[in-house]
């Protein structure tokens, strides 16, 4: 059968118009989400600046504390207010914007609510990994003190024992060419300790009780645990660590002559280059939640006398209710 002329041409008319609807649809679709994905990156950045502003302003508030208790003096417990922790406040109905923009969170939908918490830690309070070592050799009571607590934790000691000599050698300063392609890099935090042979498992059970401070420092017998009084106290064994912080959260400890008469062992000696009642070293941990994300940040600061520095801030998305815009 032939096909008139006049129906062929309606046929093609009609398959013009449906791909040029096709088209436009398509075209409006792109073009729909282009603008949906400019406004998310727009809203995910402002969100992530008013935040890192909202810790800067933590991180401030908490070197501000820390500036005043120095002013005060004396030693330094965990009944003085940097050792309160702050619980998850409210910010939204606070945090007013520039005129015409939104508070922090706020989506098409309303503003979403705004808690920010955070605390103070006296990083004194545990083992430093620093003390290990003295002069370019292994500190023998810092090492003892180790081991005190690798037995009260049931930790391997075989661990101690590769962990220290990786530990001498990243810190060794002349190495020969073929020693130093296999010696391990220097650790700069708690987690590096897993590259000088520290298990998953072991680094998990330490991690409350040890740091990595740039300088040594003693153990301050007002903050720290139990399990840490007993290792860094020779002779001095649980149950004497837990009577001890006991009475010091009852009142703290004064001096260390104050604490040598709380322990009341006259074999028990403590040496000012390992205890100490007072603390040079903090970190602070400052967590932002805007709806379902939730933001942390976690420095570390150095105060001497009346000035309070920053040495590191580690930032870190603990939380995220929005996937990944591509």
């Amino acid at each position: 059968m032939r096909v008139s002329p006049k129906r062929a041409q309606r046929g093609a008319a009609i398959l013009t118009a449906m791909l040029t609807v096709v088209l436009v649809a398509t075209l409006a679709s792109a073009m729909l989400w282009q603008q949906w994905r400019g406004v998310e990156v727009e809203s995910a950045q402002r969100t992530r600046v008013q935040s890192a502003w909202i810790l800067t302003g933590a991180l401030d508030w908490a070197r501000l504390i820390l500036r005043e208790d120095a002013r005060q003096g004396g030693p330094d417990h965990l009944a003085e207010p940097w050792a309160v922790a702050l619980a998850p406040a409210r910010l939204t109905t606070f945090l007013a914007a520039q005129q015409g923009e939104a508070l922090v969170g706020e989506g098409a939908d309303g503003a979403q609510d705004a808690f920010l918490a955070g605390h103070l830690q006296d990083l004194q309070a545990r083992l430093n990994v620093t003390n290990l070592l003295d002069g370019g050799k292994l500190h023998e009571p810092s090492v003892a003190a180790w081991e005190r607590l690798f037995q009260q934790l049931n930790l391997p000691e075989r661990e101690l024992l590769a962990f220290t000599q990786q530990l001498l050698l990243a810190h060794a300063s002349s190495l020969d060419a073929q020693t130093m392609a296999i010696a391990p890099l220097r650790p700069q935090s708690v987690s590096d300790l897993a590259w000088l042979g520290l298990s998953g498992a072991t680094l998990a059970a330490l991690q409350p009780y040890v740091t990595l401070l740039p300088a040594r420092t003693p153990v301050n017998l007002n903050t720290a645990a139990p399990e840490v009084l007993m290792a860094s106290i020779a002779k001095l064994d649980m149950a004497q660590a837990r009577a001890l912080a006991d009475a010091r959260d009852l009142k703290h400890l004064s001096s260390l002559p104050d604490a040598g008469k709380r322990i009341g062992n006259a074999e028990i000696k403590l040496n000012a280059s390992l205890h100490a009642v007072a603390t040079r070293f903090f970190s602070v941990t400052g967590q932002l939640r805007v709806g379902q994300s939730i933001l942390q940040e976690t420095s570390v600061l150095q105060r001497d006398g009346m000035q309070v520095k920053i040495l590191s801030r580690t930032r870190e998305v603990v939380q995220s209710s929005q996937p990944p815009i591509q």
